[in-house]
């Protein structure tokens, strides 16, 4: 059975990714992730306080946001790997399609609603680990939702740097990291359905989520 996670972490991958255009200018001046995340993540909430379509998580809006704004900036090919862990590589071309197409509506679905729990808050990033920097492939960028009442979210990133452009692969909230969570459970459904069983328990999923709507 695939579960949900917590709404919480798609909030932070939609909501708080740079755009595709500012990102390609950031990518050719900025030296470090951190302040690539810190900039961009702060002007995108910016724009959803601004888009009342988005704040009701309207779907077709959010997939266009999606599709536009966050993807281009997301390594999804490598999320959707890691997640299904070796299984990955015995996948054909076409199970690795469906699985990624799947597994990106079960996410879009299930947190299309979060966007709107986006309001007042603010983006603290903490300084990136000693020697870690523009040179590095691969980092983690730490930071945490500060807002007005409770306490601030912890939100970390794990990036890569491809062509001199940092993607987003993974993420990290309040100690959740999100592809080991879901590695856990495509585990077991390929245990034993096989590549095809778990697309297919995604497809019925989405399924299931879009006759309830």
């Amino acid at each position: 059975m695939i579960r949900f996670l917590p709404a919480a972490l798609f909030a932070c991958l939609v909501g708080l990714q740079p755009a595709a255009p500012a990102l390609a200018q950031a990518g050719a001046t900025a030296s470090a992730p951190d302040v690539m995340i810190r900039e961009l993540s702060t002007q995108i909430i910016d724009r959803i306080k601004q888009d009342k379509e988005l704040q009701t998580g309207d779907l077709r809006k959010m997939s266009q946001f999606v599709d536009e704004t966050i993807m281009p900036n997301v390594n999804f090919e490598r999320m959707t790997a890691l997640a299904a862990g070796r299984n990955w590589r015995q996948a054909t071309p076409e199970q690795q399609k469906q699985l990624m197409a799947e597994f990106r509506q079960l996410l879009l679905r299930t947190y299309a609603g979060a966007l709107s729990s986006v309001k007042d808050q603010e983006v603290r990033v903490k300084p990136l680990r000693a020697g870690a920097g523009a040179d590095d492939a691969e980092v983690v960028v730490r930071s945490e939702i500060v807002q007005s009442r409770g306490d601030p979210i912890q939100l970390d990133y794990r990036l890569e740097k491809a062509n001199g452009t940092w993607r987003i692969y993974d993420l990290n909230v309040l100690g959740v990291w999100l592809v080991e969570t879901y590695r856990n459970q495509f585990t077991q459904e390929i245990s034993a359905k096989g590549i095809d069983g778990l697309i297919k328990s995604l497809a019925d999923r989405n399924r299931q989520f879009a006759q309830a709507k």
